[in-house]
Formats: C-alpha cells, structure tokens, sequence
C-alpha cells in the first residue's frame, strides 16, 4: 500500500514526458510519461519487447530519446551520459552484474559500477580526495554490513553465490548515497528467500532514497513498489497503486494474463 508521506510537496525527482525512441523505423517508445517521486518506489513493467530495457537505458544515458522531455529535481535532464549520474544522485544497477573479479567485495564497492575505471576515477564518482579513501573504505564496509555481506569484504567475487554477487552489485550503487536508485531486473536469478530479501532492503530504503524498479517477477514488483507504470509496444497502458494495475482489463491481457495462461498449461 502506498505510503501517504512518499510525495513530496516539492515535486517529483524525476519526470518523463512524451519521451520517444524509434530504431531504424521502429518505434520503441511511444510518448512515454511517468514521475518518481522522493521516498517512493516506482515499477516498470511490462511483457517482453513491451520497451522495458530501452527506457532503461534512456535513463542511464545510453539512450538519446528522439522525442519528449525529462526533468531532474524541477530542471532540466539536458543531454546525460553514464557518467553523469552519480553527479546527479542517482545510481543503478545493470542486469548484468559487472562485477571485477581479480578485485575484492570491498574494492568493487569503491570503485563502483564502471567498466572503465581510471586514475582519479573514484574522486570523481564519489566527489572524495585520496586523502579521504579511508572513510570511503568505511563507507563502503557500512553498506556492506547493512546488506549482510560484510564477511566477504574481503573475497573475490569469482565463486561467491549469485544471490552475493547480487548484494555487491547493489551495494556499489548504495555506497554513493544516491537519492534515486535505478535497479534493472535485481530479481533475475534469486531465490524466493533471496527475493523476499531485496524487497525488505528495497522498502528500507525509502527512508532516503527513491527506486525505480524495472522488474518481471511480479510478487517482488507487487508488494514494493507504491506505483506501477505498465508498457506495452513501447507505450504506457496504466499506470497507478499496484491493486489497481493488477485488476486493469488491459494489463491481464497484455501481460499478467500470459503469465496467467501459461501457468496453466499441463
């Protein structure tokens, strides 16, 4: 159920509006518009193709859009590379994992979640000197802890179980103190236990933090999320708390009622 304190009355923290994607004339997006606001956990949803993983990547500036706006906290989102989140306090997790095998735990949480790191790379991301590292090392730990996989601070992440793998990928993303966290598919791979985990840390987070979830395991999507935007074809087909997505004549048919029909079959 939504929590009547998750709007803020200063706004939202992120808005699209009309954003528009297309592909060699093939149309992605269509006219894409939804808000985030402070504290609150949005999910994305959608069947397969439905644009999921486009407006994603829009998000994280891989993506130009063709058409539309987005704003951030009141302004404007102007042209955005990856690099350019975390200046903005927003982080992500990607679905895969990225994770730097020949580092530890530890050492992947501080440099965070680039490929390419580089000299000065974590006084940039995190906005600390390397005079600062060891409260950046503190930093880091505390997430850790706060996810329950301090004790593999100092292990490679090669061999750990995935439902680890996972916590560090979200730990990275956790220790630059974001104010919106954009997680793709965190759920992929987990057990229910596991699941049912995230989605206690997912509602924690609230606290400080707005998410905005693209998720396909619909429990997880379900018992987290405040609201729920629905694509299908690239464009929105509901919007709103989760009950009342679920029970949307157009959302049964364009996605829970395929997962429906195929639990069905013998």
């Amino acid at each position: 159920m939504p929590r009547p304190d998750s709007a803020d009355a200063a706004g939202p923290l992120l808005c699209a509006r009309g954003v528009s994607v297309s592909f060699g004339g093939v149309r992605a997006l269509a006219e894409v518009s939804f808000e985030v606001g402070p504290r609150e956990v949005l999910g994305i949803i959608g069947p397969n193709g439905a644009g999921k993983t486009t407006l994603f990547n829009v998000l994280c500036g891989f993506v130009a859009p063709q058409q539309g706006e987005l704003r951030w906290d009141g302004g404007p989102w102007g042209r955005t590379r990856p690099a350019d989140l975390a200046g903005r306090g927003i982080a992500r997790t990607l679905q895969g994992l990225g994770l730097f095998d020949r580092m530890t735990v530890l050492e992947n949480v501080m440099v965070g979640a680039e490929r390419h790191a580089r000299a000065g790379f974590w006084a940039g991301l995190l906005g600390v000197g390397h005079r600062d590292e060891k409260r950046l090392v503190e930093r880091s730990r505390a997430v850790l802890e706060r996810l329950g996989i301090e004790r593999y601070a100092d292990r490679l992440p090669d061999g750990l179980p995935h439902g680890i793998r996972k916590k560090v990928a979200l730990a990275r993303a956790l220790v630059l103190e974001p104010r919106l966290l954009l997680l793709d598919e965190p759920a992929s791979g987990l057990s229910r236990t596991e699941m049912d985990e995230l989605g206690s840390i997912i509602r924690d987070l609230t606290a400080t933090t707005a998410t905005l979830l693209v998720e396909h395991h619909m429990d997880l999507v379900m018992s987290v999320c405040d609201r729920v935007t629905v694509l299908d074809f690239g464009r929105v087909i509901a919007s709103g708390p989760p009950a009342q997505v679920q029970a949307d004549p157009a959302v049964t048919a364009a996605y829970l009622g395929n997962a429906v029909a195929q639990s069905e079959v013998p």
